[in-house]
């Protein structure tokens, strides 16, 4: 399928909840339709939001709304240098996603908010005090990066990697020079911290406990997690860990080898790429548009691998 020539988004600068200028784009439509959902992409750690771009379009052409932005100290959202800079995964989501979350409930009020958030984006999105206005989440390969979660056969090199080369060349430089290894964006101190934290991030432990007064549970949206099995990062244990912190919600975790979409491999960060808009796009589609999959959206693999989280008995 190819998308028709949409209008180019319009850029905009929208302090965080700190003061700090953020950077992103807006997918709007002419005429206001309180029907119509906003979605906001929460990108993964030191990705740019352009990466997600064609993807944004993809559901600007079928009839939302949409805003991209770029976390603190990344791409649109950069000034100067990153050396000194302050930020981290916590202020990434409760100051950066939450003033986009507050942005879009002034710049389209009394639409339904969604969110799609890759790798670290789906944690962001349980961190923004706000977080109670969110309708729907579709989540891709989205975990907390512990080095344990990683996929078996290759845990310690990523380990060697992201929590041993990534944090020294960090201290080194005050930064993580990500452009200039082909890693990724350059990314700030304080998250090449935690990133490479030998425990979970949010949690005291490694057993699961969360830290107390965390907003994940303000969250009641309706989840779909989406990993791929091939995806070293996103493994079974990876996003379930994470999807215990939303217990607050439904939350659906759909698990997509790549053969189910006639591929060899998909990998962590493939799935927003434009050739996948036809075998995996519809999924995320289907979920923002109905909260629910069945055999006819998915149009793949009929083996695909579910399991369903209830919301708390106690909430």
């Amino acid at each position: 399928m190819n998308l028709p020539t949409r209008p180019a988004p319009e850029a905009f600068r929208e302090p965080a909840a700190d003061g700090y200028p953020l950077g992103g784009f807006s997918w709007r439509h002419v005429r206001t339709d309180l029907a119509r959902p906003a979605v906001i992409i929460n990108a993964a750690t030191s990705v740019r939001c352009r990466h997600y771009s064609r993807f944004a379009d993809y559901l600007f052409a079928h009839g939302f709304d949409v805003i991209t932005y770029d976390y603190r100290g990344i791409g649109e959202s950069r000034s100067g240098s990153l050396r000194v800079f302050k930020a981290s995964w916590s202020d990434w989501g409760a100051l950066d996603f939450e003033a986009i979350l507050q942005r879009v409930q002034r710049e389209f009020p009394g639409q339904p908010i969604d969110v799609v958030g890759h790798s670290f984006g789906g944690c962001a999105a349980g961190l923004a005090a706000s977080g109670a206005v969110i309708r729907r989440i579709v989540t891709v390969g989205a975990q907390f990066a512990y080095w344990r979660d990683y996929q078996a056969s290759g845990r310690w090199r990523m380990f060697a990697k992201w929590h041993v080369a990534m944090p020294l060349v960090t201290a080194l430089c005050g930064y993580f020079p990500g452009k200039r290894l082909g890693w990724l964006e350059d990314t700030p101190a304080g998250v090449v911290r935690d990133w490479s934290t030998p425990t979970p991030r949010y949690e005291t432990r490694p057993s699961g406990r969360a830290l107390a007064g965390l907003p994940f549970s303000r969250v009641s949206a309706q989840i779909l997690a989406i990993s791929i099995t091939d995806d070293p990062f996103g493994t079974v244990p990876a996003i379930e860990r994470l999807l215990g912190y939303f217990d607050g919600s439904e939350r659906t975790h759909l698990r997509i080898a790549p053969e189910d979409i006639g591929e060899k491999q998909v990998g962590h960060f493939a799935f927003f790429r434009s050739e996948y808009q036809d075998r995996l796009w519809p999924i995320a589609l289907a979920w923002l548009q109905d909260g629910e999959l069945t055999a006819d959206t998915l149009g793949i693999s009929p083996n695909l691998r579910f399991n369903t989280h209830p919301r708390s008995s106690g909430r």
